[in-house]
């Protein structure tokens, strides 16, 4: 009778049937591997695919979103050009209102004007100056500068004040002769007017057929 505290003897036999459970072990975790690893490889290719087809969809998305942006800006820029072409329209219309409102009717504050210019443009490279001036009235004693726009802003009256002390610089010859400014728009946007009014400057319009100049509270610059 064998001991209980020793396995059985290895025969022949049991060691040929564990070498042969290993083998079909071997056989079946290889083929496993095998299964496994043409699984992996297939995941991967179908990942390849994906990401190709990914980057194919982005790159037609890329030109789209170029094509459209350069739709955009050129819609930009052909409005705006438009838009510039209006405002130039626009303002022309103004200046010939006004210019002949005035050709017709030289008078500015109780005054008679002998002359007028229309755009006048001097510089100086002594004095470092430019200036240029839509309106200009003038008679013995008095010049009037007259600033004409289609929609008046805020900006027009202070551009227009910075104008006269140019003006004289640039225009010697009446400097000691009394400086009006007059700011004369078909449209006056808010505080416009008011802004005019506090600086001193007159405020011309259209009123029907008529044009309408506001000077009670003008000042001599």
């Amino acid at each position: 009778m064998r001991s209980k505290n020793h396995p059985p003897k290895a025969t022949f036999e049991s060691a040929w049937t564990l070498i042969q459970e290993n083998a079909k072990f071997l056989q079946e975790s290889t083929k496993s591997m095998q299964e496994d690893t043409k699984a992996l490889k297939e995941g991967t290719k179908a990942m390849q695919e994906d990401t190709k087809a990914m980057r194919e969809s982005n790159r037609i998305a890329n030109e789209r979103m170029d094509t459209f942006c350069r739709s955009m800006d050129e819609s930009i820029k052909a409005m705006q050009q438009e838009l510039g072409g209006i405002g130039k329209s626009n303002g022309a219309v103004a200046e010939s209102y006004f210019v002949n409102s005035f050709t017709n009717s030289m008078q500015f504050a109780g005054q008679e004007y002998d002359s007028m210019d229309h755009h006048c443009r001097r510089s100086s490279k002594r004095l470092n100056l430019k200036g240029e001036y839509d309106l200009v009235l003038y008679n013995c004693i008095s010049v009037v500068i007259i600033e004409v726009k289609y929609n008046a802003r805020q900006k027009d009256v202070e551009k227009l004040l910075k104008k006269a002390p140019v003006f004289k610089q640039l225009y010697p010859q009446y400097a000691n002769f009394d400086l009006y400014l007059g700011l004369a728009a078909f449209h006056f946007e808010e505080h416009t007017e008011s802004g005019a009014v506090e600086n001193g400057i007159a405020i011309i319009k259209q009123i029907g057929d008529n044009m309408v100049i506001y000077d009670a509270h003008l000042k001599v610059f």
